[in-house]
């Protein structure tokens, strides 16, 4: 479940993702498989070849891509996600949301 954006957040992200920019997400996010996080930073690109590049500095592997529509992303979650946000100077998308569960914070 997916909460803490907005309909003009969210429509950012898209327009950005066809843009064919790499571009980010964050919101909180509830899954039982991962209870020491509640929040998720979506990158994504439309261009699935850009993305994959992308990818491969952080060591993000290409099979992770959800292809969804017309938004591929990667997941980003826990000190991964922190380290990735950092150091694309992102580190707003998690800081915004107040109550993000992250001990590197």
């Amino acid at each position: 479940m997916a909460f803490g954006i907005n309909r003009q957040q969210l429509k950012e992200w898209k327009n950005a993702v066809q843009r064919e920019e790499i571009a980010f997400l964050t919101h909180y996010w509830l899954d039982d498989r991962f209870p020491t996080v509640n929040t998720v930073t979506k990158a994504g690109c439309s261009d699935v070849e850009k993305l994959i590049k992308w990818g491969n500095q952080y060591g993000l592997q290409p099979d992770w891509i959800h292809t969804r529509e017309e938004y591929p992303h990667f997941d980003l979650l826990g000190e991964r996600q922190v380290e990735i946000l950092t150091k694309e100077g992102q580190i707003h998308q998690l800081t915004r949301l107040k109550n993000g569960k992250h001990n590197s914070l």
